[in-house]
Formats: C-alpha cells, structure tokens, sequence
C-alpha cells in the first residue's frame, strides 16, 4: 500500500470537495451582496428620496406640483401628531392644508405658492426641518412654536429668498447660536426662546434689520457684546439665560427699543447713564442680576416708560426723585435691594402701589432688611466709575403732576416672551 498514493487520492478528493465548496460559496455570497444592494436602493428611495406626486393629481400652480413631495416626505419623518394636523395634508389642494397658507409670489402676481406656514401649538414631534422648509422657495413666514422639533438649523435656510418671520420657540432645537441666520438678509423677527441653545450670540446680529428679536430660555453664556446698542430691534428679550459683564454703554444708542428684557442673567457692574437715553421704552427690566450702585438720575429722562424693574440687584444709595416724577409709570419695582432713602414723591408713588421698595435699608417703612443685614452690605460696597455721571439729568423735565390719572397695564409682548406657548405676532 502506497501512502503516498493514498494521501494523493485523498488530496485529490479533497481538492474536488473544496472546489465544489468554494463554488457554492461564491453562488450564495453573490446572491446575498444582490439582495443587500436591493435593500439598501429600496430604503433609499422610501425614506430618503422625496415620493413623486401622483400623475392624476391636478394642482391650481405648478409651484404646488414642486412642492408637493417635500411636504409628504416631511410627513412621513413626524413621529407624533396627537391633534392629527397632517390627516389634512393629503391631496393636491395644499392651500387647504392644516397649517399652510398660500399667496401670489411677489415675481409673479397670477401665480399661486406657499407663502406661510403656521404650525404653532401643533405639538408635532420630528428630528429634523432640514430638507422642509429651506426647500420651499417662496416661504416668507414659519411660525412652529410648541412642538417637538430638534436638530440644528440647516445652513440650507439662507436660500430663502423672501423669509422675513422665522419662530422657533419652544422646540427643543439644539447647540450653537444657528450662524447661517446671519445671512438671511430679509429677516425681520426672529423668535428662538425655550430652547436648548448653548454658547455665544454673534455679535452680528445686532447689526441685523429686526424688529424683533426673541432669545430668552436658552443657554447662552457670555459677556454683552459691546455692539449690543447698533440693534434695530423694537423689542428685545435676553432674559432667562446666563449673560455676565455689565450692560453696555451703546445700550443709549438704541433708540429704537420699546421693550428690553435683560431679567435673571448674571450681569455685574453698575447701570449705565445711557440707559437714560430711551425715550421710547415702555419696558425696561433688569431685575434678578448682579447690578450695583447707585440709580442714575438720567433715567428720569425716560418719558414713555411705564414698566421699571431692578428688583433683586446690589443697588443702594436714595431712590431719585427725578425717576419718580416720570407721568407713565404704571409698576416701578426695587424690591430686594440696599436703597437707604425716598423723597415724597417716591413716597407718594408707594402709597399708590406703584412704587415697591420692599426688604431694602429706608428706615421706617414697613418689610424692610433688618439692621444687621444693612451694616454688612454697606461694609462692601463697591463704587461706581464715572461717578459724576449719574447726577446728570439729560433732558429736561416736565412739571410734576401730583394728581396724574391712574394708568391701567397694557398686554406687553416682551412679558408675553417669557411664556411658553405664547403666539408673539
């Protein structure tokens, strides 16, 4: 018996076995990598590729017919419709749609396009607007506050060339300030509040042509920037994050403000003479910070101002009488503070409920800080730079009107802001 002979019989065989092995092998790897390349193409084209529209649907514009796939694309990524808003958005009459409005594009007065959309209180719940709206060309408005979006801001939105409203509030829209807003050029309010931004604002955008600019209850945490004065805004809201520094002179060169919110930040220094320069406001509320010093006698000049806070500060020294003789005020709060001394008019303004100087240092009135709790902030008081400053009054004063007519509160959108589901416009 040859071994050899054997061994080769039995390789040969061997050979044989592991060819036929490998051919099967080969067969069924082919059909597999077929099958998983069919899988893949066929997710893709459901999940990824926008579904055309039915080839019997007749649209009022082919505007619509273009648009039309991206709505049901964006359909189908929402998780959770539990007023079953989208039940409406079937067929080609998308003018009838829950929540979007049509309108003649303004390079074309016959044509018919998606002009706005109004998805506020919808409680819908998707990951992502990426792929929606900056893929609608002729959007102007998107109001979306109340849902449950989140992701980022798609770069992609500065392809719109007619946005000028865009609200995001209380999504829960993630990371920094969105840049790409910056270059949206016809934007004109911008409502990002209760959500879950973090970082820094670009100093930028107060250089931007808005009327109305809307970031509280978020996360934001820097220093003002000193640009903050160039902003247009009408109303301007910081209130509710983590801003730190002093406000910033320019804030005087804002003479555009009506309504300012810079309420519970963690601002420091002392108030600034230019703050005295808005004639306009009819808002001004610092209150719950860090602020110290004394009150300057240039916020005297702030004729149209009906609502002052500066509750909750370091602030001491008399409370001025210039501020007090203000005809408009309706609630001027320095509770929680160090003041020491009110004039009668201040006086007069407590007696009427408008003035509120509770738990300070003025001897004899009622729910002040105790003794001990006075002598120690005194021991710590810091002074003021440009100290002359505030004694300066910049205008000039009208006559004081002992018997002004009582003056009732009026619904004011910058409050509204710090509410959540509160449709601002």
């Amino acid at each position: 018996m040859n071994l050899y002979a054997i061994k080769e019989n039995d390789h040969q065989q061997f050979l044989l076995i592991t060819f036929l092995d490998q051919k099967h092998f080969f067969s069924f790897m082919m059909i597999l990598y077929f099958f998983i390349i069919f899988s893949i193409l066929r997710n893709c084209s459901s999940q990824l590729l926008p579904p055309l529209p039915a080839p019997n649907l007749t649209f009022l514009d082919q505007r619509l017919a273009l648009i039309f796939p991206i709505i049901q694309n964006f359909k189908s990524t929402i998780t959770l419709d539990p007023l079953g808003v989208t039940q409406s958005w079937t067929g080609p009459d998308i003018c009838n749609y829950k929540g979007f409005y049509c309108d003649n594009p303004p390079y074309n007065t016959s044509a018919i396009s998606l002009a706005s959309i109004d998805f506020n209180g919808f409680q819908l719940t998707a990951p992502t607007l990426d792929g929606f709206i900056d893929q609608l060309p002729d959007l102007a408005i998107f109001h979306a506050n109340s849902n449950n979006f989140s992701g980022i801001i798609s770069s992609k939105i500065t392809q719109l060339p007619y946005l000028y409203e865009l609200d995001l509030s209380n999504n829960k829209f993630i990371g920094t300030f969105p840049l790409s807003i910056l270059n949206i050029k016809t934007l004109t309010f911008l409502d990002i509040r209760y959500n879950l931004f973090t970082g820094i604002i670009p100093p930028q955008i107060f250089t931007q042509n808005l009327d109305a600019f809307f970031l509280n209850n978020n996360n934001f945490v820097q220093k003002l920037p000193d640009n903050l004065g160039s902003t247009s805004a009408l109303y301007l809201t910081l209130a509710n994050n983590k801003f730190i520094g002093p406000i910033p002179r320019s804030i005087g060169q804002a003479t555009n403000l009506l309504e300012i919110l810079f309420l519970n930040n963690l601002l420091t220094g002392c108030i600034p003479y230019e703050l005295g320069l808005l004639k306009k406001a009819t808002v001004i509320d610092v209150g719950y910070n860090m602020l110290t010093g004394p009150l300057p006698c240039s916020l005297g000049c702030l004729e149209s101002v009906e609502q002052l806070n500066f509750a909750g500060n370091l602030l001491y020294g008399q409370v001025p009488e210039v501020v007090c003789s203000l005809t408009n005020l309706v609630n001027f709060t320095l509770s929680n503070n160090y003041f020491t001394k009110v004039g009668p008019l201040c006086r007069e303004l407590i007696k009427k409920g408008i003035l509120n100087v509770e738990k300070n240092c003025i001897f004899g009135l009622p729910n002040q800080r105790s003794i001990v709790e006075c002598l120690i902030f005194r021991g710590q008081i810091k002074l003021c730079p440009l100290q002359k400053t505030y004694s300066v009054i910049p205008c000039k004063i009208p006559k004081f009107r002992p018997n002004r007519p009582a003056r009732t509160e009026r619904h004011l959108i910058s409050y509204s802001a710090l509410s959540k589901h509160t449709k601002l416009y």
